[in-house]
């Protein structure tokens, strides 16, 4: 029988892009690491998404006893749909596979984004910036309100995917209005291909939601090379990031920053806690590792 100073918990993420599971002591020591394909149940078929998780859990587990785990909480985009019968049927299925006795908690990506803030207040405000675009108020570490996350056709403004459009759609203009394109405009005409304008716009129209958003990083080089143009739309993606938080009306609780571009695209993070300083008086923190945030969740789950 093992003793308290055995017992493990599991932290994970689970992404569009991909899953991230932890394995830590109680105290937070990690002990395992392990990875898988996209987690996300809204974007993959809940039984696929179910099983990047499970494959990520025996990952990070390798040859550590899963009869020690003794608590789980995982982050989860597409969180809504594990309610569902479909949703809750393909995780009890995938998480048996994996051995371990402790009950699988799924909370929302928001709220482990939330909690890898680095902090230990249970109700403040994430900003999340990645492939979409949403700001989460979070109390006593669960998700209250949220603003944006409307997706590619109603919102994600200062997402990926918003900007892979916006680099698109200025290389169109100026392709239609035949004058000196740019470096903004050669580049991403470059990467999406077709010839003239007419075949710049049928190729771009037959690009994955996925490879728009791949646009973004050109963007980003163009701005950092000191193209105008791309300036400017990245000046304009943190005005709508920034925006998005605020309407929340953050309080004292903590602002955290989270997401692929707020944590990988330090131009955008300063030019949004740029905003947040001057209208609020701090200017947001930037997120740490989500998976070790969730494990540090289920530890302190185990303690009230």
């Amino acid at each position: 029988m093992c003793g308290v100073t055995d017992q493990l918990v599991i932290g994970g993420d689970c992404g569009g892009t991909g899953t991230r599971v932890v394995v830590t002591t109680l105290d937070g020591a990690v002990v395992g690491r392990g990875s898988g394909g996209p987690g996300n149940p809204v974007a993959r078929p809940p039984a696929e998404a179910a099983a990047a998780l499970a494959g990520a859990v025996r990952d990070a587990l390798g040859d550590l006893d899963p009869a020690l785990v003794v608590g789980a909480v995982v982050g989860v985009g597409g969180y809504s749909l594990l309610s569902t019968a479909e949703g809750a049927a393909a995780y009890s299925a995938a998480w048996q596979t994996t051995g371990v006795p402790a009950p699988l908690r799924t909370v929302s990506d928001a709220v482990v984004a939330y909690a890898a803030g680095g902090h230990d207040a249970p109700s403040g405000c994430v900003l999340i910036a990645g492939t979409g675009a949403i700001a989460c108020e979070i109390v006593d570490w669960e998700v209250r309100r949220r603003v944006d996350g409307l997706g590619w056709l109603l919102g994600d403004e200062g997402s990926g995917f918003w900007f892979g459009v916006q680099a698109a759609r200025h290389t169109a203009r100026l392709l239609w209005s035949q004058v000196r394109t740019g470096d903004l405009a050669e580049a991403v005409h470059a990467a999406v291909g077709g010839v003239g304008p007419a075949g710049f716009m049928s190729a771009f129209y037959t690009l994955s939601r996925d490879k728009v958003a791949a646009l973004a990083p050109i963007l980003f080089d163009s701005a950092r090379a000191g193209d105008p143009a791309a300036g400017a739309i990245l000046a304009d993606g943190a005005d709508r990031l920034a925006t998005t938080v605020l309407a929340l009306e953050p309080g004292a609780g903590p602002v955290v920053l989270a997401g692929g571009l707020l944590t990988g695209v330090p131009e955008l993070r300063e030019a949004v806690q740029t905003r947040l300083r001057q209208q609020i008086g701090r200017a947001g923190v930037p997120t740490g590792d989500a998976a070790r945030a969730a494990a540090r969740l289920a530890a302190v789950s185990l303690r009230e």
